[in-house]
């Protein structure tokens, strides 16, 4: 039954295989949902060496946790011990379960390391999400080569991906709740000295409209699946600074809207550029716009071929990271080159393997690209950017938690480390400077250009 199951639903557990461009999920696909695979898809069972488990719920609040103080999320494992360490010197041994971006890491820096701690699945989603997911099997499809959506609701997509687009569509469908915020995310660059600097903190809010609890209509093809507003209120030199963006369902006819105001210039203007490969405004250099959260943004520019699924450790749980009692600023950005090994958790998942080579005509500073997605939370991966001569320009991995105080996550810290200056970068950081909390849904108006025209001026 199992080897019938995989067949079904096309996966490889222990090894990469090639997938065809299939239609949406068949009857017999979607009956495994809510039984063998998950109503979003991933298998429910663990792995045959027990090093995966079963999906068994969501995680649950440590005792310690203070629901009235939800910016400071204490380590549910915090008592757990490291099982091993991979580094240069043992990587051989793990090397089918490494990213090529994680070996090129410790085959350039001899003290890169990563820290392997027991698996824990600790998705949690609400009801609709769920329910919509089921209904999205059978009533989601891709459209227009994959770069719109159709007769979709809001879950996954394609909780039965046949192809790139349609894991990359799941990404971007990630659940990390309705409405969150942070009066301190922070960019910071660290160069090969090991000097940091604080590229800008900013109050920023994140919403997703197609995720309002008491919507139950399909979403439509023209409007924005998230919107984003960045305050920035330091260094000095970007004070003042405000940021709109407006990500659609539509990428053919709408894509990205995006508008700034300079404090200098007094004006609101639109901004096209804050996309692709344009230089992340926080990143230092260090990384693209659309590598933010390992991806972000509009599929056109490459072609997104499925590769297959595998075994691979990924960082998972990364509370530790975003406590500022153990992983301050000050002790995370202590290495040169890389972020502190001793504040990431890295642990065993199923991920999907996507493959993105730029298409003819059009420009990108990585003409291949090569991601992994987390088979429970689609926002959750590695990355890894490959420039003209086929060597491995940045890889980039998120440090996700799950807020267990509600059904949501938290998915949008990352880090970039550029191969080629040996500098890195870690934005959307709010360890030192306050976490991501659960906020009430903010009016469209708060996410217009009018708004930062009347708010922006100093």
């Amino acid at each position: 039954m199992k080897s019938n199951i995989r067949s079904l639903v096309a996966l490889a557990v222990a090894s990469t295989i090639s997938l065809p461009v299939l239609a949406a999920a068949t009857a017999e696909e979607a009956k495994l949902l809510g039984t063998t695979l998950l109503p979003w898809g991933a298998e429910k069972a663990g792995n045959k060496d027990g090093t995966i488990p079963a999906y068994t719920g969501p995680i649950k609040p440590p005792v310690s946790f203070d629901p009235k103080n939800p910016k400071v999320r204490p380590d549910p494992f915090a008592d757990e011990k490291v099982l091993f360490s991979i580094d240069a010197k043992n990587m051989d041994k793990y090397a089918g379960k490494l990213a090529e971006g994680t070996k090129a890491m410790m085959k350039k820096y001899p003290g890169y390391r990563i820290d392997v701690y027991p698996t824990h699945r600790t998705v949690n989603y609400p009801k609709f999400y769920l329910d919509n997911s089921v209904k999205n099997a059978t009533a989601c499809k891709t459209i227009n080569d994959g770069l719109q959506l159709e007769g979709c609701y809001a879950g996954i997509p394609f909780p039965v991906p046949k192809t790139g687009n349609e894991v990359m569509w799941n990404r971007l469908f990630k659940y990390d709740g309705y409405a969150l915020m942070s009066e301190g995310m922070t960019g910071t660059v660290v160069d090969t000295q090991g000097n940091n600097t604080t590229t800008g903190i900013a109050t920023m809010y994140i919403q997703y409209p197609i995720f309002d609890p008491k919507r139950t209509t399909p979403i439509s093809a023209d409007e924005p699946y998230e919107k984003i507003r960045v305050d920035y209120h330091d260094p000095a030199r970007k004070a003042g600074e405000k940021l709109v963006v407006h990500d659609s369902v539509d990428m053919v006819n709408v894509g990205r809207r995006a508008w700034s105001y300079l404090p200098g210039q007094r004006r609101v203007k639109l901004s096209p550029d804050i996309a692709y490969d344009t230089p992340s405004p926080t990143g230092g250099g260090a990384g693209t716009v659309d590598e933010a959260a390992v991806f972000y943004g509009a599929l056109d520019r490459y072609n997104f071929k499925l590769v297959g699924k595998k075994e691979m450790y990924i960082p998972y749980n990364t509370y530790k990271a975003r406590d500022p009692k153990q992983c301050a600023n000050a002790v995370a950005f202590k290495t040169k080159n890389f972020m502190n090994p001793d504040c990431v958790r890295w642990e065993l998942h199923r991920v999907w393997v996507v493959e993105a080579i730029l298409k003819d005509g059009k420009r990108h500073v990585y003409p291949k690209r090569t991601i992994y997605w987390d088979e429970d939370m689609p926002g959750i991966g590695i990355a890894e950017g490959y420039d003209s001569a086929g060597q491995i320009y940045r890889v980039t991995h998120s440090l996700p938690i799950s807020l267990y105080e509600t059904q949501a996550h938290s998915t949008d810290e990352w880090v970039t480390s550029d191969l080629a200056t040996g500098n890195y970068a870690r934005q959307q950081n709010v360890t030192d400077s306050g976490g991501w909390v659960i906020t009430e849904a903010k009016p469209n108006n708060f996410f217009s250009s009018e708004a930062l025209a009347g708010g922006g001026i100093r």
